[in-house]
């Protein structure tokens, strides 16, 4: 054969592959409002940039008639490229193709850029569309499910793991991208559950819906797996591009620096009237937050989820951080189980990719009641605990209003290795709140007053004694436990000449084989 016809063979073998299942399958995915897996890796990656792998493997099997049908790629498109110059490796599974069932070669294809991204030291991007394991295959199909896992353990805290779920995900599936930093998911188009509705009938007698047990808003409200909602796929490629421009490449790296236009010494006034003079009254966090950082660009985390705690990304003159608030404006702003689960897997997130941590305190304690403790609160708010004091990277913490109670000691607290922590003059630093102070300290004096409103002026009187005391962060200064009480309007200018000072930070941990951290 000539060389021209070898060259024609393979141009025409290039075209077959990227059609994958077809173009009547590729029409019927259409049709489904859904992208094709190429079609979302081009919207992905710079322009010309993709790298494609193993683009003329097929499957092994011969059980069940599969010899007879064979596609070039084998149901996933796998390579690397850049998102904004910065190289990538992406694998995007194709439902044309045996409805992007996985099968022994498939699984070999994810691996292997899996095992290319860590050698490099680049992020790694699923974008996951299919029905599950090959069943013709059998436990190879559960095998290559296991090797995929196994990787993403490995790669954990070492470079960023992002998920997008724009198809079906059950079964073993789910667990590569619960295993993931980041899951993505879109409205309509995409679910995740371990056991789909009829085995769940068939069970337990619930009859549901797929989208009820498990659509992208069950994720992004309940169950919190899914950080991101997204109301189309075009959304979610743009989001994880956006999500990428706040991380490092890997561990070993910092997060990219950028032009800062944003003065660091804005003054924002309005913030000196923010926080309400009725201490019980709320406000939303996230109005301080947008006015303190560049550009008053927040990318929320978790944003449907626990809403009574907001996490997220944003830049302080170009430095990427990760930011931590109590939302007084959801349940008061209270710690829960859900509230501690989330902070506190962002805070190691953070802590595991050199990314600054700045918390924003205004928390009234944890959320009582049985529900509450039968749920484990206190070991969720372990984690929480946990993930603030083995965190080595800079913190910087800014109390707002409320800090009582062991809430105090978990929100970045100065024995926590808070290595700068602000106060505003609203800050209020106590066990408890007042009332509740009173009530145990004068309980037996109360109870020994009979006329009502002689009770009530010793209450308050009591109260206003104690409040004189705590609600001003002057007593935490004194012991040092604040390092500066700050003007509000100021906070911006502060906390990004926090972050400079501890730029050059050095913490270590004890060495270890790793913590054992209250699951």
């Amino acid at each position: 054969m000539a060389i021209e016809q070898k060259i024609q063979e393979l141009l025409e073998k290039r075209i077959e592959a990227k059609k994958g299942g077809g173009e009547k399958r590729i029409e019927s995915q259409h049709a489904k409002g859904k992208l094709t897996a190429r079609e979302r890796i081009d919207l992905l990656l710079d322009e010309g940039s993709f790298e494609e792998f193993d683009m003329f493997v097929t499957h092994r099997s011969t059980d069940f008639g599969l010899e007879k049908q064979q596609y070039l790629g084998d149901g996933v498109v796998t390579g690397h490229g850049t998102i904004d110059g910065r190289v990538v490796y992406v694998f995007s599974q194709d439902f044309t193709v045996f409805g992007g069932s996985l099968s022994e070669t498939f699984a070999a294809k994810i691996c292997k850029v899996m095992d290319q991204a860590m050698k490099v030291g680049a992020p790694l991007i699923g974008i996951n569309d299919s029905g599950g394991a090959r069943i013709q295959e059998g436990v190879k199909s559960l095998a290559g499910y296991a090797e995929i896992f196994q990787r993403n353990i490995m790669a954990s805290g070492v470079i960023p793991q992002i998920s997008a779920i724009f198809g079906p995900c059950a079964g073993g599936a789910v667990y590569s991208p619960a295993l993931t930093d980041f899951v993505l998911m879109s409205e309509q188009s995409s679910y995740m559950f371990v056991t789909g509705p009829k085995v769940t009938k068939t069970v337990t007698g619930e009859d549901i819906t797929t989208e009820d047990l498990g659509g992208a808003w069950v994720h992004g409200t309940k169950s919190g797996v899914s950080h991101f909602v997204v109301t189309n796929e075009e959304e979610g490629i743009l989001l994880i591009r956006k999500l990428l421009s706040y991380l490092p490449q890997n561990n070993l790296e910092d997060p990219p620096l950028v032009e800062c236009n944003d003065p660091i010494n804005r003054i924002e006034d309005g913030l000196n009237q923010i926080i309400p003079d009725n201490a019980n009254k709320p406000y939303d966090v996230t109005d301080i937050i947008h006015a303190i950082v560049d550009e008053g660009e927040f990318l929320e985390i978790h944003r449907n989820y626990a809403k009574n705690i907001v996490v997220g990304f944003a830049k302080f003159n170009g430095m990427p951080v990760g930011i931590v608030a109590n939302q007084p404006n959801f349940l008061a702003g209270v710690l829960d189980i859900d509230a501690s689960r989330k902070a506190a897997r962002f805070v190691r997130f953070c802590d595991a990719f050199n990314i600054p941590i700045v918390t924003l305190v205004d928390v009234p304690g944890f959320l009582p009641g049985s529900g509450q403790e039968y749920g484990g609160i206190i070991i969720h708010g372990a984690k929480l605990l946990f993930a603030y004091g083995e965190a080595t990277v800079p913190k910087v913490t800014i109390t707002l209003r409320k800090s009582y109670g062991g809430a105090h000691d978990v929100m970045g607290s100065k024995q926590l290795r808070g290595d700068i922590n602000y106060a505003w003059p609203s800050a209020e630093i106590a066990v408890m709140g007042p009332a509740g102070a009173i009530e145990v300290l004068e309980g037996r004096k109360i109870l020994e007053i009979k006329d009502p409103e002689e009770r009530a002026a010793f209450i308050a009187e009591r109260e206003a004694e104690y409040r004189d005391k705590f609600a001003n962060p002057y007593e935490a200064a004194r012991f040092g436990y604040i390092d500066d009480v700050i003007e509000p309007r100021n906070t911006r200018f502060r906390v990004i000449r926090a972050l400079q000072a501890l730029a050059t930070k050095k913490d270590v941990n004890p060495p270890k084989k790793h913590s054992n951290i209250p699951l």
